[in-house]
């Protein structure tokens, strides 16, 4: 268990262990399911969509290695309308270092990672659960793809808890979306305390407790606002409901089942 994040080394992965990555020198990270056999199930922008941000530089990242990736032929199959992807772990890793979210980490802990997105007091469910809810997401989709809402973070959060947001979207669970809004947040609120804060010192001591105040109500271990749903009836639940067709989800499932196992061309 490292201080800022947990770094292992590929034959500490087990099937079920919610992984991430970091991009752009510590930006932001990519998260996804260890499934098993060096295949990972994340999840991004649908193909179809055209950005500039972060998320569709992943679908690219994802569409060009999996063109031409070494290790797996089916490397980044994704269904038509879905941001789900399965693609091989070195195709998800890029360039980068392999790293365990945490889960269960008493408060103390939890606080102590100053950054977001790399931990939560939420208890995981057992590993065969989390691999078929990933799975079964990436038969039948995880909605639109947000960056506060419902982001790569939050598909491993629920694949891995079965908790979701039961009141109006608005934040999702992802620790690095309440990351990104309670740095901002936390100086705007601490501005009235900063008058009884001494120097420079005291305003930073002062606006550091609140941003690991809110990064520890909005975990989704102690929000009060989440609730269990079933994978199966994810897609009626806030919004997670995407487009489809009966026929075209059949053939797709079909599509799914011959995945697995995934060959290997060549051994490393």
């Amino acid at each position: 268990m490292g201080l800022l994040s947990n770094r292992v080394e590929r034959s500490e992965v087990r099937p079920g262990d919610h992984i991430y990555t970091w991009r752009a020198v510590y930006a932001y990270s990519h998260h996804g399911i260890y499934v098993g056999g060096s295949k990972v199930v994340h999840f991004t922008r649908k193909k179809e969509v055209e950005s500039s941000d972060s998320s569709n530089f992943i679908s690219g990242l994802i569409s060009q290695a999996s063109s031409e990736c070494p290790t797996f032929p089916d490397c980044g199959f994704q269904l038509a309308d879905s941001g789900v992807v399965l693609t091989c772990l070195d195709c998800f890793l890029g360039n980068g270092s392999l790293y365990c979210f945490e889960y269960g980490v008493p408060p103390a802990i939890f606080l102590a990672k100053f950054r977001g997105g790399t931990c939560t007091i939420a208890q995981s469910d057992p590993s065969e659960v989390v691999v078929r809810r990933a799975m079964h997401l990436l038969q039948n989709g995880f909605g639109n793809y947000d960056m506060f809402e419902k982001n790569c973070e939050d598909f491993a959060l629920y694949c891995k808890t079965g908790l979701v947001p039961v009141d109006e979207p608005g934040i999702g669970v992802s620790g690095q979306a309440s990351s990104a809004i309670g740095v901002p947040l936390a100086a705007l609120l601490s501005t009235p305390f900063k008058i009884f804060a001494a120097g420079p010192l005291g305003m930073a001591t002062v606006t550091a407790g609140m941003y690991c105040a809110g990064r520890y109500i909005t975990d989704i271990g102690v929000r009060k606002d989440v609730a269990k749903v079933e994978v199966e009836n994810l897609s009626s639940h806030l919004g997670f409901r995407r487009v489809e067709d009966t026929e075209s989800v059949n053939r797709s499932s079909d599509k799914v089942k011959k995945l697995l196992p995934l060959k290997r061309k060549r051994e490393r």
